[in-house]
């Protein structure tokens, strides 16, 4: 059985990278550059749909959370690599700070 503790961690990761990521893809739209962040755009709302069945699955203690965190951990890492592109922008600092926290608290459990 995987620690609580660690479960819990990685819930509030996902829900931090969720929140972040949909913050990122709104101020990236609002950015007067926007062309140039459709990529950002469009990772940013794959993340944070990524996080948000992924804190289901752990919250239901479901059998596929596995494929979750394993699907979440690329799709963070990938997000984060296109928002540090974009790094200028404080929004996508902070996005790709917390896709980078995701990865680690989701691997913490894949590990378990």
């Amino acid at each position: 059985m995987i620690a609580e503790p660690k479960i819990e961690r990685a819930i509030q990761a996902l829900q931090r990278c969720f929140q972040e990521c949909e913050r990122c893809a709104t101020a990236c739209l609002q950015e007067p550059t926007v062309a140039d962040l459709r990529e950002c755009v469009r990772l940013d709302l794959e993340c944070a749909e990524a996080c948000l069945g992924t804190a289901r699955a752990l919250l239901r203690d479901s059998h596929l959370s596995g494929g979750w965190l394993t699907l979440c951990v690329g799709l963070c890492e990938t997000c984060a690599a296109e928002c540090e592109r974009h790094a200028h922008h404080e929004h996508c600092r902070e996005c790709a700070e917390a896709c980078r926290a995701c990865v680690a608290a989701c691997r913490e459990v894949l590990e378990a």
